[in-house]
């Protein structure tokens, strides 16, 4: 069966068995056949030959999301080359490591985005042409290395055959992750697992041929690209795109769409979920939806929407490996159980690599059981592939336990776990009491050196108010008391405009670390220290 897991093969499988179905669209726009994506991507692709794209070249893709960025991504894949799609938000330095790591001659862009792109030409000198999506005329003519083309004249090339054979094992595309303390590291993912995550998924989730997708994520991740558009190709359905996500737009986009499968990630679930809510809001046709991470009022969400809510574990680098089982009951925190068909975890010291016993807080390791369904590693950076792939395990990073019953729990990311007298505290557990506080917009909790105590850390939370909410420090750190343990509380807080974040949106953490106690920072006072009594020290009084 993985003999044929690569986009060239899907698609024509596809388009054989049922050219004129209706695959994609964005939402407002016409629905595309597959038959008419192929036909389309077939011609893009002849325009590509042409200017000298081959099997193995990697072509950079910013676009936002748009009917081109997915012809544009089959085409590159039906030549043996390889999609690196570029997050929209990067510019200067960010976008410059990226194309330059990457090795691409060739860069396709939206017409808002050539002044970036141009601001930077002369620090990515291997790049050698420019395709522009729906030039600017508006923008001003200004002297440039790159020569530029317009992507319809990409349209024009002829409907050659391509005659490339490409396999499993050959490289589909290359995601960079966000670096929260380095460089962002192109995740190279072979075709095999491009089709293994939507496969699980698909699976998982139950999707069948008469499932509609919505998706409101951007495609230069994961999660739209390869869950729900890739998802939609291989089991035969429809998915609809919105340009990008709106929280009072989510609705009336599930019921115009007809969407029976979205996901949602991060703080969208809390986003919708704090719309006005009304007694129509259940009248969609959406059955199940995933939401990483499972929100306290997941049950409160369900049924004001009428929908599942599915929860999930997954990474760019490793795919999904866990998934909450639709027939079980959902367990507070838990991320679900392994997909033990296709991959193995354990919960293992990360100094050590030894696997731990249940309920001991470790590192979660992943691998797969199938060729090629893992990265193959970070382009160009053997050193961070070494250290994330040893000992037969890839490394998530990430801190987990497991239960007897299988199930997994997301504690923390190991660097930002906080370590305050003997005792580990999780910085997301932290941050999930402090967001249920009704004034509290954003928030991220960090281990600070102590002032008072050597080798000892104090807990801060930064957090941004809600607009007209009262930054009230004393009151957080009241309500924070009698919802955490005391070694938990926050002792340092700091209300912050806005939190310093990468330009996927991660909290930049190790910047808020730097910072320490700041002259804006609220201290609440220091504990009473600790006085060891006769019989705890072992010794007895003369």
């Amino acid at each position: 069966m993985t003999e044929s897991w690569s986009l060239p093969d899907v698609l024509e499988a596809r388009t054989r068995a049922a050219p004129d179905r209706a695959f994609f669209s964005m939402m407002g726009e016409p629905a595309l056949s597959v038959g008419e994506m192929a036909l389309r991507s077939l011609r893009i692709a002849n325009g590509l030959r042409e200017l000298g794209v081959g099997f193995g070249d990697r072509v950079l893709v910013m676009l936002p999301n748009c009917t081109e960025f997915i012809e544009a991504w089959f085409a590159i894949n039906r030549l043996g080359a390889v999609l690196v799609t570029v997050n929209t938000a990067y510019r200067g330095s960010f976008l410059e490591h990226l194309a330059n790591n990457s090795g691409a001659r060739v860069m396709i862009a939206a017409g808002a985005f050539v002044p970036v792109v141009l601001a930077s030409e002369d620090a990515m000198p291997g790049l050698e042409r420019l395709v522009v999506v729906k030039p600017d005329a508006a923008q001003p003519a200004r002297p440039q290395r790159l020569p530029t083309i317009d992507f319809e004249s990409l349209r024009a090339a002829p409907e050659r055959g391509l005659d490339v054979r490409v396999t499993p094992r050959d490289l589909a595309a290359i995601v960079y992750t966000s670096g929260t303390t380095g460089k962002s590291k192109g995740v190279m993912i072979p075709h095999a697992q491009m089709v293994l995550n939507p496969h699980v998924y698909i699976d998982q989730l139950g999707i069948g041929r008469d499932d509609v997708f919505y998706s409101a994520l951007p495609l230069f991740h994961t999660n739209a690209l390869a869950l729900q558009v890739y998802g939609a190709l291989i089991a035969g359905c429809r998915v609809h795109l919105a340009p990008q996500f709106s929280a009072s737009g989510w609705l009336p986009d599930v019921r115009a769409s007809g969407a029976t499968v979205t996901n949602l990630l991060g703080v969208m679930t809390d986003f919708v979920f704090r719309q006005p809510a009304t007694p129509e809001d259940a009248d969609n046709a959406l059955r199940i939806a995933s939401a990483v991470p499972m929100p306290a009022f997941a049950p409160v969400f369900e049924q004001r929407f009428g929908v599942q809510l599915a929860e999930l574990y997954g990474s760019t680098e490793a795919n999904c490996p866990l998934y909450q089982p639709r027939d079980e009951a959902r367990r507070d925190g838990a991320c679900g159980k392994v997909v033990e068909r296709w991959f193995e975890c354990r919960i293992a010291d990360p100094d050590t690599d030894h696997e731990l016993p249940h309920g001991e807080v470790g590192e979660l390791q992943v691998r797969p059981k199938v060729a090629d369904g893992f990265m193959a590693g970070y382009n160009a950076m053997p050193e961070e592939t070494v250290k994330a792939w040893r000992n037969l395990w890839f490394h998530t990073g990430d801190a987990m336990r497991r239960d007897a019953d299988g199930y997994y729990y997301f504690v923390d990311r190991m660097k930002d776990c906080i370590r305050r007298r003997a005792e580990n505290i999780s910085s997301f557990e932290v941050e999930q009491v402090v967001m249920q506080h009704e004034g509290i917009e954003e928030a991220a909790a960090i281990g600070i050196r102590s002032p008072d105590e050597d080798n000892e850390q104090e807990v801060k939370i930064c957090v941004v108010a809600k607009p007209g909410a009262a930054a009230d420090a004393a009151a957080l750190h009241a309500f924070c008391a009698a919802r955490m343990p005391a070694f938990a509380v926050p002792r340092f807080i700091e209300f912050c405009d806005a939190l310093p974040k990468t330009p996927t949106q991660k909290v930049r953490k190790q910047e808020l670390r730097e910072r320490g106690v700041t002259p804006e920072t609220w201290v609440a006072p220091a504990p009473a220290p600790r006085v060891r009594t006769p019989s705890s020290s072992g010794n007895k009084s003369s």
